[in-house]
């Protein structure tokens, strides 16, 4: 059975005529005689009862009518279906993103991209940097919203800059700098340091590092945290000073005071990253989205 002999058998059994059927398929009627008698012949039973004056059909035939419907329901639905998973209209899309560095965008961003595509099914995942590296190489998340990558495997996938943020120093509400809008990062040196987990960014622990031996001394490192969140706290509950890319105060920062590093122009951007071999309408729809509201994402982000 194909298609074809399938939709004529259909037709046929709806007008109960050869000619009728040939006539709505725009073809001549031994052809379709021919079809439906390849068909009975392949089924090995009778489709119709024919006489001179009508055409009727069997009990085999009506169960056939049954099935062959769904059949060419369902033709009709994969053909749709297809054109849609093409065009990015359906289909799961996996994002991950830094929460500290995403914090005010991500749901607008969704929300915007839910609106024109409602039969994507988003997953939103929160992950440390490293943890995005692993599931990007996987295939475990199409979209990160996440630090550069290392160069070893940058060539690997398509980056995009989002917004460019910067270092700052943070301090408790009741530091003796807690009312400098502007430090020198030596102005630190004797201060016990909350710096984040160097397993989860790399780059910003190294970048940290650096910065501070060119300001003439090495931190003293008494914790890292592995979520931007407890830096924070960490901070406001008194436990040291940290340094820390500017978006970390739009967490929850109740106790904390942020600092401008005066001669530290570290960029640390944040990018969208996808795999390179990837072909995915819908990656690429939700990607473009993203990079048209990029000036917004920066203004919610370092406003």
């Amino acid at each position: 059975m194909d298609i074809k002999s399938l939709k004529s058998f259909v037709v046929v059994a709806k007008h109960r005529s050869f000619s009728e059927a040939a006539r709505e398929l725009n073809t001549v009627q031994p052809a379709i005689s021919r079809q439906i008698a390849a068909l009975e012949d392949e089924l090995s039973v009778n489709l119709f009862k024919r006489t001179s004056r009508e055409v009727n059909i069997t009990e085999a035939g009506k169960q056939l009518l049954i099935d062959a419907t769904a059949i060419l329901a369902l033709t009709e639905q994969a053909k749709t279906q297809v054109k849609r998973a093409n065009n990015g209209q359906i289909g799961t899309l996996h994002i991950a993103h830094l929460s500290s560095a995403c914090f005010t965008f991500m749901a607008k961003l969704v929300r915007r991209y839910k609106r024109q595509y409602p039969e994507v099914h988003v997953v939103l995942l929160e992950m440390t940097a490293t943890e995005q590296i692993d599931a990007l190489q996987s295939g475990r998340i199409d979209i990160a919203f996440s630090r550069p990558l290392p160069s070893s495997i940058a060539s690997d996938f398509i980056s995009h800059n989002i917004y460019i943020d910067k270092l700052t120093a943070i301090v408790n509400q009741d530091h003796a700098l807690a009312n400098q809008q502007q430090v020198e990062l030596n102005q630190l040196k004797n201060e016990s340091f909350i710096i984040f987990n160097r397993d989860e960014a790399l780059g910003l622990f190294d970048e940290t590092i650096m910065q501070c031996k060119q300001s003439g001394f090495s931190p003293n490192i008494v914790s890292q945290p592995r979520h931007m969140q407890t830096l924070v706290t960490e901070v406001a509950a008194g436990l040291g000073v940290a340094i820390a890319p500017y978006c970390v105060r739009k967490l929850y920062n109740d106790g904390c005071h942020f600092i401008d590093l005066k001669e530290v122009n570290t960029e640390i951007p944040l990018q969208l990253q996808r795999r390179k071999d990837t072909q995915s309408a819908i990656v690429e729809e939700f990607t473009e989205m993203t990079l048209a509201l990029k000036g917004e994402i920066a203004q919610s982000m370092l406003n």
